[in-house]
């Protein structure tokens, strides 16, 4: 399969902040990273390069499809992750934007079934036999250029994650209205 350079870039990525959130484990909270061209942050911040092992600052340096992605901390508090969402916005600088949430499904059949009740129906979900827990990783560049990352806890390997340019539409557009 032959993809554009720059979703090529994105894809990497996004791969990269699902493998490096998947190492701290499941049952986490959500994560939200800047995502920035390499190229340009190295130009207006030259003593970046010092910070990042040797291979990605010559890569960065040769490729103006290279992307760093740098963690938010200090988030906005919220309920949801769509009011999370609604808080976030981004500077000019900042060229597109992932986030990492994870989110336990059922088939439709069990969906019919539940508590009106949201947190009686959380512990209904989350007691379901056939409950699966997902990672989701979502990022959105300004150009418009999505990928998702999907690991299933069932499934926890590196080599198990399933990704596409659009595997999760609802996180997709999400992200892309905090940059409208």
């Amino acid at each position: 399969m032959n993809i554009d350079p720059k979703l090529a870039a994105l894809k990497d990525a996004v791969t990269e902040i699902e493998k490096f959130v998947a190492g701290d484990g499941w049952d986490a909270p959500i994560r939200v990273f800047a995502i920035v061209r390499a190229v340009p942050a190295l130009e207006s911040t030259p003593e970046l390069a010092a910070e990042l092992p040797a291979d990605v600052a010559v890569d960065a340096i040769t490729d103006p499809n290279t992307l760093f992605s740098v963690e938010q901390e200090g988030l906005p508090r919220a309920n949801t992750l769509e009011e999370l969402l609604a808080q976030l916005a981004w500077p000019d600088e900042v060229d597109g934007a992932a986030i990492v949430a994870e989110r336990i499904i059922v088939p439709p059949s069990a969906e019919k079934d539940l508590p009106k009740d949201p947190q009686r129906a959380l512990i209904a979900l989350s007691e379901h036999p056939q409950r699966e827990d997902v990672r989701m990783a979502v990022g959105y560049m300004r150009d418009g250029q999505s990928w998702c990352c999907v690991r299933t806890r069932s499934n926890d390997s590196d080599d198990m994650v399933a990704s596409s340019p659009d595997a999760v539409p609802g996180l997709v557009a999400a992200l892309k209205a905090t940059f409208e």
